[in-house]
């Protein structure tokens, strides 16, 4: 469902209809939830569905911090360092994958809180400039500290992948020159 709203997502923002992005965006956010929920529940769990999961989730995000950020939302740095840190996370699993051997990944800590933090900054800026902003304000500070907090988690995280994946690959490749 997630892959799905993405292409009214990314139309909504092109047309500062942010109203309706918070919207879909809340909605991709409790069907990723119950996706979860039901998952973990019923043993609802398939080789398909982990793959499309993390895609659905990782093209929702990128594509509404693209757009925040083209249309000024965001800073261009702030998309650039969490666009670049997928890209080294996807680029160095497929090489990993494709040089040592098959990967299972599983988040780290700093991930999760990245992700939270992520997730949390879209969501503030879709409300800060959805007509619910004229509930209440959001500060600056809220803003501001968490542009901060996503550039430092992003940062954090994608080096915490890069050490990882690159000292288990060299030990992947010591291990199959002694076999």
């Amino acid at each position: 469902m997630r892959i799905l709203l993405v292409i009214p997502t990314v139309y909504l923002l092109w047309m500062h209809q942010y109203s309706y992005a918070l919207l879909l965006f809340f909605i991709a956010g409790l069907s990723d939830g119950l996706d979860g929920f039901l998952a973990r529940r019923f043993n609802w769990t398939s080789r398909l569905g982990s793959f499309l999961d993390p895609m659905g989730d990782k093209l929702l995000m990128t594509a509404s911090y693209f757009m925040l950020g083209l249309l000024g939302h965001l800073p261009v740095w702030l998309v650039a360092i969490v666009i670049g840190r997928d890209l080294v996370i996807v680029l160095g699993a497929s090489a990993y994958r494709l040089l040592v051997q098959d990967i299972s990944m599983s988040p780290l800590l700093i991930s999760k809180i990245n992700t939270a933090a992520q997730i949390f900054l879209v969501l503030l800026m879709l409300f800060k400039l959805s007509a619910f902003s004229i509930v209440g304000e959001v500060p600056d500070w809220l803003t501001q500290g968490t542009i901060y907090l996503v550039m430092i988690t992003s940062l954090l995280s994608g080096l915490a992948y890069i050490f990882i994946w690159s000292k288990r690959a060299v030990e992947g490749t010591r291990g199959k020159k002694t076999s």
